[in-house]
């Protein structure tokens, strides 16, 4: 339940259109709905506008499939990420009207629609892709318009210079990158905007699984730089989400 359909039920009780036993029992899972093996945040909505995102990779498809209609028979809008396909298929059978993106292994629920700034997405390189497509699925999901930006690393700066007016338009960027993550400063160094910082595990032996891009993000002389855990496309995505929200209203 959101602020809107909050007020609203207030409001059916006021006018005596809903007895108020009827309204206790919409709001006696409010703060939280127990499951058994989860117990799901249902008041995360009301406090940030977005619902409690599921993380699929370690979860079973009976768990998901709770969770899921949990959400959905609450009406708050359902995002989870790190999905299988096989899971994917089994959430799909049952909520036909859902969306799965394979490359980004999010599945999406909409219920309402969520409105947020602009956001750019911006990868190094191909391989950074499904970790981007992880944070722009996902910035979308809060409402953002989100402007993809792919292949732009710093062997060949001069593609970055080309898209930069564009990034610069936006009110957030988030900037994927594997091998040395050099491309979270050259971008920080050349937008006025908040640049969240992704670490890709793409690289080879001395990248350590992104460890090599992640310490080289942290460590970057741009002031507008932040940096978000290895491969956290999501967390890259939904930060930077809420950045342009309240960047989008000034």
């Amino acid at each position: 339940m959101d602020e809107k359909a909050l007020k609203q039920l207030l409001g059916q009780v006021k006018s005596g259109k809903v007895s108020l036993d009827d309204a206790v029992g919409r709001l006696k899972d409010l703060p939280f709905a127990e499951l058994g093996y989860a117990t799901l945040d249902t008041h995360r909505n009301l406090r940030f506008g977005f619902p409690e995102v599921v993380l699929g990779e370690p979860k079973t498809a009976e768990q998901l499939l709770g969770i899921v209609g949990a959400l959905v028979e609450r009406k708050q809008t359902v995002l989870v990420t790190r999905l299988q396909p096989e899971k994917a298929e089994a959430l799909l059978a049952r909520f036909p009207k859902a969306e799965y993106h394979p490359v980004a292994r999010i599945f999406h629920w909409r219920q309402r629609k969520a409105r947020a700034g602009r956001v750019a997405v911006v990868t190094a390189g191909t391989s950074d892709i499904p970790v981007a497509e992880e944070a722009a699925l996902t910035a979308e999901a809060l409402g953002a318009e989100v402007r993809r930006v792919y292949d732009v690393g710093v062997a060949g700066i001069h593609r970055l210079l080309r898209r930069r007016e564009e990034i610069q338009e936006c009110h957030a960027a988030v900037v994927v990158a594997g091998m040395e993550g050099a491309l979270a400063s050259a971008l920080g160094g050349l937008v006025g905007i908040p640049v969240v910082a992704v670490p890709t595990s793409v690289g080879y032996g001395a990248n350590f699984g992104g460890v090599s891009a992640l310490l080289a993000m942290v460590n970057s002389c741009a002031s507008n730089v932040a940096t978000v855990n290895i491969d956290n496309g999501f967390g890259g995505g939904f930060y930077a989400a809420l950045i342009s929200r309240t960047r989008g209203k000034r």
